[in-house]
């Protein structure tokens, strides 16, 4: 119980830092969201992203 109640009294008492972790968590959910969703995306479409492919349609002429 101690620990819940040291969070309450730092976090949750005051109406300000409620809100100020409020959207604290909802940035870093979002990030983390969103990084998770890419590497989804990237490991479902592995060999077929231009990132993946893109050496097999680019030439030695266009690098010089």
């Amino acid at each position: 119980m101690s620990l819940a109640n040291s969070i309450y009294q730092t976090l949750f008492r005051r109406t300000s830092t409620f809100a100020i972790t409020v959207m604290v968590g909802a940035v870093f959910f979002e990030r983390m969201f969103d990084q998770g969703g890419d590497m989804i995306f990237e490991q479902l479409n592995r060999g077929k992203l231009w990132k993946h492919v893109k050496h097999n349609y680019e030439s030695q002429d266009d690098e010089e």
